[in-house]
Parts: structure tokens; C-alpha cells; sequence
């Protein structure tokens, strides 16, 4: 990037040769004669915020050594509980209570594997048809969905606006049309109605009816947005289809952990055979039980928490090198392509920050971990008011941690720069160029929910109608294909993932933009400044102008 910088160097918005209003001001010409002892948030110290292409730092450390750690800790006492098993575990119930030595013997005349045995044969010959038509029909559905994928990128790059149109009444006709269906459907069927009397059978109708809506009614409030959504989704998928080589590497990084979690779950397994048989009394009569040894529990503890919080490392590490990726694409001329950007952004993700990726996926996971035992609180329903000041006080600090988390991950991954750091900077960046630390178009995310669903849907009826007429299943033909429809929506899911970064990486480099006084994607400027001004921070100078 040595010689190339200059000439790929961006508009400028500060040209004082043009005649027309600038864009932006320079942030050191703003005047805050009220404000003298603020040095820490003095503008000038970000105006060369920019993608870091050199060598970056090791930041935040002792949070990936101490990950390092428990996995050892994970990986060892599990090593232990398997040399450490007993093997009498399986043969708990040859054993018998032994009067004389007040312990447990084996009765050495009793031979459990004819009585355990499993018919395996029963099960393949009496539910083949189902089992072949739901292997089938699973594996032709990971298939397609890869085409579809595809399909839906390159038809939301070019035909953004059809497509959402388009979708919009299948959000509510779907529905409308599954709802009235069942209710139809039960009905008919003696059986069904036989089980579920009118009365209830109508209320579900109705309840279902009034969630139907409640969806019309928040499109309906959010429709001045569309326009806009449109327009962003469509300049994320642009961002989106020229780094193709993002659907190889994350898919990737999901199955590298799936690799992971494997030996933490035969750990599991063989950590519950380490333990003995004891005799236990119950009501004047003993019988011989399994006993844990009192290290299991510890450790189960520790291995989930281990997983979980290697889950959210997994998926900040995806955010950082889908952000890191599609920042190397806007930061390089039109016309050019950055090479390698995939590999130096998982080169960064696991190297120099790793360990901010690990302080961030330990933050996820506390707040999801406190929420999770908040909201089983609040289902209890635990009465006095200390606990509901201690509830609200702990969602004020979850939705504060949310806040501080929220770009954070998409600024390092874009500077290099530690957690806490890049959330002041993050924070301070917007705040200056009158942006939202929330992002204003959450509807974005909804709208491709919405498609998801729609697609998955059609999809799911064309499979049943298929089965019903190519198989004699019976009702295993709509659960052949409600699977096939969970499958395509997780599948399609993980493209909204992909694309929703892509949208808030976008965000940010337009904030950057805007910050630096220059224009590196015309397109993405004439669309992002269109959005709202924060609420929180009226300007201090004259309007902004759009992007000519």
C-alpha cells in the first residue's frame, strides 16, 4: 500500500477550491469556548482514523492467556476423567446389597445384555420410508441452500427493491394461510377435534390472528423507513458480493469449532463415569446407587462454561474478519482490489487481537449468563421491591454493557486498537459526526428476517406437496417438512448474520469517512447520509449537505 496510497487517495470534503457548502467542517475549527479542560476528547487526536495496514500490536493479552487456561484446565481434568473412569458404571444394575460386608457386591449370575438390548431392526424396518425420505430430503436441502444463497445475494444487489416489495404481503398472507390451515385442518380430523375442543381451537385462531396484527402494525409505523432500508440493504450486498470468499471462511470457522466442542463432549460423557457404587438406604431397605466422585460437577461447570464462552469468542472472531474484510474493500480504490484481505483479517482476528476478542466474547457471555438469570427470576415472580430495584438496576447495567459492546469489535478490526479504547473511540467518533452509537435501521435486520422466513416457507410447502404425492407417508410428510424448513431458515439465517455485519461495518467506515472529511465509496455516501442525526447530540454547525 506503500506508492498506491496517493494515488488511491479519496475526495476530500474539505476542498476549499469548491465553490459550494462543504460536507463537513474540520473538527478543529469548531470552537468550544465552554468547554477548555477536555483534553482526552479533543477531536483532533482521530482525524487519521483509517483502516491500520501495518503491523498491529498485541492488545488486551491477559485475557487470552487466561482463555488459554481454562481450555488447558477444560482439556486436562478431562484427559483425567477418562484414564480415571469406572467401568462398573454400565453394570450398576448386576450389583446387590451384601449384608455381610455391608457393601456392594455383583451378582455374578446376572447378564443384562439380552434385557438391554435395543431393537434396532424394529425401528429401520418400521420407519424407513421416514427415515429415507427425511435423509433425502435434509441432504438435498443443504444442497440447494447454497444456490439460494447465492441467489438471494446477487437478487438483493440488483433488485433490492422488487425483492422487499414483493415480500412484504407473503409476511402476512404466510401466516394467514398456515393459521387458517391448521385450524381447518383439526377441524376435519375427528382425532384432532375430538382433543382440542372449538372453544380453544378458536382462541388460538384469534391469538395467532392478533400476532399477525402486530407485525402489519409495525411495518406500518416504520414505513417511512422502507425507502431507506432498501437502499441499505442494497449497498451491503454489493460490500457483501464482492468478498464471496467470506461464505468459505466463516461456514469454516463454525465447523472448527463444532471440531472443538467434540473432545469437551466425550469429556462430558466419561467425566459421569467417575464415581463408585455405594449402598443407599431408603425407607429401612438398601439398594446400591452410583455416586459421583465430588470433582464432576466442578468440572461440568467449568467445561460448559468453557463452551459457551468459546461460542461467543467464535462468533466475535466472525464479526471481526467479516468487519476487517469489507473495511479493506471500502478503504481501496473503486477500481482496485485488496488482496489478501480475508487472511490478514484472520491473521489480526487470532494473533494481535485475540485477546480482544476473548474480553469481548467474556463480556457477551456474563451479560447473556446475568440476563438469562434475571429473566428466570423474573418468571418466579419473586415479590418486594429490593428485588425489583436489584432487577431494574441489572438490566440498566446489561443495557449499558450492550451499549459500550455495540461497534466495538467492527472498530477494531478495522485500527487494531484495544476493547476499551476502540469503545471510546467508537463512541466519541459517532458523537461527533452526529451519529447514532445504536443503529437507527434496525428494520433492515427485520426485512431480511421477513424474506428468510417467506422463502423457507414457500420452500417447506413445495417439499410437502412433493411427499404427499411421491410417498405414502401421512402426517410424517409435515414433519419431513417443517425439518427441512428449520434447516433452509438456520441456513439462510447465517446470511443475515453475515450480511447485518456487512451493513454495520459499512456504518462505520462511513462514520470514518465523514470523520476524515473524505469520500472513498461515493454510493455508500449518497445512501448513509440520508439517515437521521443522533437525538442525543444536536449540531453545532449548519446542516450537512448530501454527497453530490
Amino acid at each position: 500500500m506503500g506508492s498506491g496510497e496517493e494515488a488511491n487517495k479519496p475526495t476530500s470534503l474539505y476542498d476549499s477550491s469548491s465553490q459550494s457548502q462543504p460536507l463537513l467542517l474540520k473538527p478543529p475549527s469548531i470552537e468550544e469556548p465552554n468547554q477548555p479542560d477536555q483534553p482526552e476528547s479533543d477531536p483532533t487526536q482521530y482525524l487519521q482514523i483509517s483502516y491500520n495496514y501495518g503491523p498491529r500490536p498485541f492488545k488486551d493479552l491477559p485475557f487470552v492467556i487466561f482463555f488459554v487456561f481454562v481450555v488447558l484446565c477444560t482439556f486436562g481434568f478431562g484427559i483425567f476423567s477418562v484414564f480415571h473412569k469406572n467401568s462398573n458404571h454400565s453394570n450398576l444394575s448386576s450389583y446387590k446389597y451384601d449384608l455381610n460386608s455391608n457393601s456392594c457386591v455383583r451378582n455374578s449370575t446376572f447378564n443384562g445384555f439380552y434385557e438391554s438390548r435395543f431393537d434396532f431392526y424394529a425401528l429401520s424396518s418400521s420407519g424407513s420410508v421416514f427415515l429415507k425420505s427425511l435423509i433425502w430430503t435434509l441432504v438435498v436441502t443443504l444442497i440447494l441452500s447454497v444456490p439460494i444463497c447465492f441467489l438471494l445475494l446477487l437478487s438483493l444487489k440488483h433488485y433490492t427493491k422488487q425483492i422487499v416489495y414483493v415480500s412484504l404481503p407473503f409476511f402476512v398472507a404466510i401466516p394467514i394461510f398456515f393459521n387458517v390451515y391448521w385450524f381447518v385442518a383439526c377441524t376435519v380430523s375427528s382425532s384432532c377435534s375430538d382433543a382440542f375442543p372449538l372453544v380453544y381451537r378458536i382462541l388460538v385462531l384469534v391469538f395467532v390472528f392478533l400476532i399477525i396484527g402486530i407485525i402489519v402494525w409495525i411495518f406500518v409505523a416504520n414505513w417511512h423507513r422502507i425507502e431507506l432500508t432498501v437502499k441499505i440493504i442494497g449497498v451491503a450486498s454489493d460490500a457483501l458480493s464482492k468478498n464471496l470468499g467470506l461464505f468459505v471462511v466463516i461456514p469454516l470457522l463454525t465447523l472448527g469449532l463444532v471440531v472443538y466442542y467434540a473432545p469437551i463432549v466425550v469429556f462430558l460423557v466419561f467425566a459421569r463415569l467417575n464415581g463408585k457404587i455405594v449402598p443407599k438406604e431408603s425407607n429401612g431397605e438398601y439398594r446400591c446407587v452410583w455416586k459421583q466422585d465430588s470433582w464432576v460437577p466442578a468440572y461440568y461447570t467449568l467445561a460448559i462454561l468453557t463452551m459457551l464462552w468459546s461460542l461467543t469468542i467464535m462468533v466475535e472472531a466472525q464479526v471481526y474478519v467479516i468487519s476487517g474484510t469489507v473495511a479493506q474493500w471500502y478503504f481501496t480504490k473503486e477500481d482496485a482490489k485488496p488482496r489478501r484481505s480475508i487472511r490478514s483479517s484472520l491473521r489480526h482476528a487470532f494473533g494481535p487481537s485475540s485477546g480482544t476478542v476473548c474480553l469481548s466474547g467474556l463480556l457477551i457471555c456474563v451479560v447473556r449468563f446475568v440476563r438469562a438469570v434475571v429473566d428466570s427470576a423474573r418468571q418466579e415472580d419473586v415479590p418486594g421491591m429490593v428485588n425489583l430495584v436489584l432487577r431494574c438496576c441489572v438490566k440498566a447495567l446489561l443495557s449499558a454493557v450492550d451499549f459500550l459492546n455495540k461497534f466495538t469489535i467492527n472498530f477494531v478490526a478495522i485500527t487494531g486498537e484495544g476493547y476499551c479504547t476502540s469503545a471510546r473511540m467508537t463512541y466519541e467518533l459517532l458523537k461527533r459526526n452526529l451519529l447514532s452509537a445504536v443503529f437507527v435501521e434496525t428494520v433492515s435486520t427485520r426485512l431480511l428476517a421477513g424474506i428468510t422466513f417467506v422463502l423457507s416457507a414457500i420452500y417447506a410447502i413445495v417439499v410437502c406437496a412433493i411427499l404427499k404425492g411421491a410417498s405414502s407417508m401421512g402426517v410424517y410428510s409435515y414433519v419431513v417438512a417443517v425439518l427441512a424448513w428449520a434447516l433452509l431458515i438456520i441456513v439462510l439465517g447465517f446470511f443475515v448474520h453475515v450480511l447485518d455485519n456487512v451493513i454495520e461495518t459499512v456504518y462505520v467506515c462511513y462514520a470514518i469517512d465523514r470523520d476524515r472529511g473524505e469520500v472513498y465509496r461515493t454510493e455508500v455516501h449518497e445512501v448513509y447520509s440520508q439517515l437521521p442525526i443522533s437525538r442525543n447530540h444536536r449540531p453545532p454547525i449548519a446542516p450537512i449537505a448530501p454527497v453530490v
